[in-house]
């Protein structure tokens, strides 16, 4: 018996299975392959990563109905506070109370439950986890995959979300702009003496940035943030190998007493940073989204936030055509997706990208001259508010599933 849906996502992701949930609202069924056991990634101890959600990915999970269960494991950023090296000169972004925060933190764990637990409540989606994919054909009708068990799955249009190095779109030859930052971020959950009060601190050093995102206190009150420090890719197998003791000390001189005593650290874990950006996002029967698109510095914790953007654009353009009649796959569908998501793309990864390679400029003078910029920004409201905007992810033609 035939199944044939109107998407094949391949990857099941945070942005795959956002994709197939915000389709399913509109109609629009799918099957989702992904090789992973979802068991293993919902496990306290798979992930330590956590994600920052903006203002217009919340609306995105508010009207696809996942913003009810998660919000009470969300802590939100009440204001961002950007340093070089802790000395004078910080920019401080805090909005007014009546405009609400700039966003919320969630642990990617609680992400993914809600997720999953969403997609298998829908009839609309087709869940095939721990499932290899080993050939995939786009003709001009249908696409397909055949899955290791010898299991053939069809659909209107192929939608690559498997991340960074998605074999889908090196099957498909798209061009490719990439390259390596010679840097690993480590993460690692931290628990701490005095309370981070909602703030996101970004503290830059020459070897990198030093990231502290606020979460939730634990059950008994102690103080949580999420930590990404960047570090040179050379010195990353030692940092990682530290003792906890050691890791502690290295982090608490770069906090300069921020939080007080840092009293416990969680898991460590590390990726490679990297850049890439694709000279297209479409092709015949096919769209990427999120990472398999584009990769970005987490400098400015905006890469996941631009894969719900692509979700949103994909899905309003398919429902579009889809009430005139047309094919998922059809090709005017497709380039009007492209057209409407690369400036955006293009603009927040040229950003991210010209952020690290200016404050990775060492030297006195460098950071002199840094500080004196930073504190004209923090003197300028206006241009504040342009970058509190673009954190909440509300500038620029908003899909509808994005707005409030």
């Amino acid at each position: 018996m035939s199944d044939r849906r109107d998407l094949l996502i391949l990857g099941g992701g945070l942005v795959g299975m956002t994709l197939a949930l915000a389709a399913a609202k509109k109609g629009i069924t799918s099957h989702v392959v992904d090789r992973a056991d979802p068991l293993e990634l919902t496990e306290e101890s798979f992930d330590g990563r956590a994600s920052a959600i903006s203002t217009a990915s919340w609306n995105l999970f508010t009207n696809i109905g996942l913003a009810q269960g998660l919000e009470r494991f969300g802590c939100p950023i009440a204001a961002i506070a950007v340093t070089d090296q802790m000395k004078k000169g910080r920019i401080d972004f805090r909005p007014d109370p009546h405009e609400g925060s700039l966003g919320r933190m969630f642990e990617n764990r609680r992400l993914r439950l809600a997720l999953f637990e969403a997609a298998e409540r829908e009839a609309a989606i087709a869940w095939h986890s721990k499932s290899t994919v080993v050939g995939r054909e786009r003709g001009n009708h249908s696409v397909s995959v055949e899955l290791a068990g010898g299991q053939r799955l069809t659909a209107s249009l192929l939608v690559a979300a498997e991340g960074r190095n998605s074999p889908t779109r090196e099957e498909a030859s798209i061009t490719l702009a990439s390259w390596q930052y010679q840097h690993r971020a480590v993460i690692a959950a931290l628990e701490h003496e005095k309370p981070h009060e909602n703030v996101a601190w970004e503290i830059f050093y020459p070897a990198g940035p030093f990231a502290l995102l606020p979460l939730l206190d634990t059950a008994d009150g102690r103080h949580r943030s999420a930590l990404v420090w960047t570090v040179a890719e050379r010195d990353a197998p030692a940092v990682l190998k530290l003792s906890d003791r050691a890791f502690l000390a290295e982090a608490t001189k770069r906090m300069d007493g921020l939080f007080g005593e840092i009293t416990h650290i969680g898991p460590r874990s590390s990726y490679p940073l990297g850049f890439h950006h694709t000279a297209q996002l479409a092709a015949n029967r096919l769209a990427l989204v999120g990472d398999a698109g584009h990769g970005i510095h987490p400098i400015a914790g905006q890469g996941l936030n631009l894969g719900l953007r692509d979700v949103g654009a994909l899905v309003e353009v398919l429902d579009d055509g889809l009430r005139l009649g047309l094919d998922p796959g059809d090709a005017q569908l497709l380039e009007r997706y492209q057209d409407w998501r690369q400036l955006d793309v293009f603009s927040v990864a040229f950003a991210t990208d010209s952020l690290t390679r200016l404050f990775g400029v060492p030297g006195r003078t460098a950071s002199a001259i840094r500080r004196l910029g930073m504190a004209g920004v923090q003197r300028a409201p206006m241009l504040k508010t342009w970058f509190m905007d673009e954190a909440r992810g509300i500038s620029g033609k908003l899909p509808e599933l994005l707005q409030d």
